[in-house]
């Protein structure tokens, strides 16, 4: 891993599609942007803000998300998700992570994120439950 740089930004967008509501991926049942999806497109922009500082063979997962939605978004709306690095210790990686749609803020939190050789972890997983 590469020095990171505390406050290097990214985004990530997408679309209010109908299979991405609240009603469509069982996560309520109005026809809103759920919650889940909002956390994966945070996740994807701070994936985006750590890239440019891995090595060949690294990747990061994701250990910790903390987010509150705030603001409920209709369907066919753009939502941007932003992501900046906060604090590096080690291989873990906190980020502040923000949503917005077409008409303002719907969610904030923050992001822990931990540097792994990726073949190795990928093997590791792998291995579970074969004995």
């Amino acid at each position: 891993m590469k020095d990171m740089t505390i406050g290097f930004t990214a985004s990530a967008e997408t679309t209010a599609t109908a299979d991405k509501l609240a009603v469509s991926v069982g996560s309520g049942s109005l026809k809103v942007f759920a919650t889940p999806m909002m956390a994966a497109l945070m996740e994807a922009a701070a994936c985006s803000a750590v890239a440019p500082f891995l090595e060949d063979g690294e990747t990061t997962v994701g250990t910790q998300l903390c987010i509150d939605h705030i603001a409920a978004t209709p369907q066919g709306m753009k939502v941007t998700a932003e992501a900046e690095i906060t604090a590096v210790s080690g291989r873990e990686i906190s980020l502040n992570v923000r949503a917005y749609d077409e008409a303002g803020e719907i969610g904030r939190g923050t992001h822990k994120r931990f540097v792994v050789l990726a073949e190795k972890f990928q093997n590791k997983t792998d291995q579970k439950g074969k004995a």
